[in-house]
């Protein structure tokens, strides 16, 4: 994606490119960007960089869910009872 090359060719110097630097630039961009800046931008994808793109968000969402369901039943793992 011409975005992502975009933004790796201006960072790449001046980052280290671990997890962190990745998700603070990632947020970074997304505060500038306004939901029509976003539109524009998916409009501007091909198919393959769309299905990616939905890609990786459903795997991640579902990642997420997963992750969170597993964390509520570690965390009760008794019945809950209301004690006054």
């Amino acid at each position: 994606m011409k975005l992502v090359d975009e933004l790796y060719e201006l960072y790449r110097n001046k980052l280290t490119g671990d997890e962190e630097d990745i998700d603070m630039l990632a947020f970074a961009f997304l505060e500038e960007m306004s939901y029509d800046d976003l539109l524009s931008l998916i409009k501007e994808m091909d198919k393959q960089e769309l299905y990616d793109l939905m890609g990786i968000y459903l795997i991640e969402s579902l990642k997420g869910k997963f992750a969170q369901e597993e964390f509520d039943q570690r965390s009760y793992p008794f019945h809950a009872r209301n004690i006054h």
